[in-house]
Parts: C-alpha cells; sequence; structure tokens
C-alpha cells in the first residue's frame, strides 16, 4: 500500500498543480498570477535543461542504489523536473500571491512529491534540493522583470478573453 501511494505521489502530483493553475486562471480570474507563476515554472524546466548540458548525474537506481519502485530512463537526474515544476508554481504562489494558505499548501505538496520522487528510487535527496534552488532562481528573475514581462501577460490576457467570448 505504502508503495502504490508513493508511485501516485511521486508520479501525479504534478497534475494537482495544473488543476490549481487552471482553477487561478479560469475560475478565480487570478489570470496574471498564474501566468506568472506558468513563466515561473518554465523559466526553471528551462534552467534544468541548460543545467544538464554541462553537468550529469547518475539515478539512484543506476549507481545501484536502494530499490526502484517505478520504471524511468537512466538519464540524468539533478536537478529533478517533476520537483522543479512544483516548486517552481508552489514558491511564486507562495511569494506572489494573496492567499498564503495556498502557497503553504503547495510547498508542502512540493516537498512531498520531491521527497517521494526519492522514496520511489529515481532520484536523489540532493536533486530535489536542486530543483528548489533551480526555482527560487527562476523566481528572482521572473519577479526582477515581472514589469516588462506584463506585456506578454497582457496579451495571452487579452487573447484569451476574445476566444472564449466566441464559444
Amino acid at each position: 500500500m505504502l508503495d502504490f501511494l508513493g508511485i501516485i505521489g511521486a508520479e501525479y502530483m504534478p497534475i494537482v498543480f495544473i488543476i490549481i493553475e487552471i482553477y487561478l486562471f479560469f475560475f478565480q480570474k487570478k489570470k496574471n498570477i498564474a501566468i506568472f507563476a506558468f513563466m515561473n515554472m518554465l523559466l526553471a524546466l528551462g534552467i534544468n535543461q541548460v543545467i544538464g548540458w554541462f553537468y550529469y548525474h547518475n539515478r539512484p537506481f543506476v549507481d545501484g542504489l536502494g530499490n526502484t519502485i517505478v520504471h524511468h530512463v537512466a538519464e540524468n537526474s539533478f536537478p529533478s523536473d517533476h520537483s522543479t515544476f512544483m516548486f517552481a508554481i508552489a514558491i511564486y504562489l507562495y511569494l506572489k500571491f494573496d492567499n498564503k494558505i495556498l502557497g503553504e499548501i503547495l510547498l508542502l505538496l512540493s516537498l512531498i512529491g520531491g521527497l517521494l520522487r526519492v522514496f520511489v528510487g529515481v532520484h536523489y535527496p540532493f536533486d530535489i534540493a536542486g530543483s528548489i534552488f533551480v526555482s527560487l532562481i527562476a523566481f528572482i528573475i521572473i519577479n526582477k522583470y515581472e514589469y516588462k514581462l506584463q506585456i506578454l501577460n497582457d496579451f495571452i490576457i487579452k487573447t484569451e478573453e476574445k476566444n472564449f467570448k466566441k464559444i
């Protein structure tokens, strides 16, 4: 039962974050904050890719450590893309959204999701720590250039409103 719960949390926790983003954008009408959180996630995942060009770290199962509960390709493990996805959204919402409780819950879910990635044997704890660091770096960059990125947000919001009026 513990393995099953670990697999569900490790593999599917990011879906919770997608649902939150959709909810904020379409139902809470917090489009601006949802787009910036999404941008933060995209930038953080982009930083992960750049790190992967210069630094390679085996996954635990490649090093013969632990028991792997889920199948995963033997690719670079640092930093964890799943954890970066979750932490980037959670950090942005925690630091910029007026609902701190939601941010705290998402930070906790990010940590649980990251630790479950370790539990199922596809990441080291260091990979999760790297995800947190990358997500914070992305936040600093997005936060610094929000005023410039607002033009893109406005375009996305106007396009969405125009297209959904027709439906």
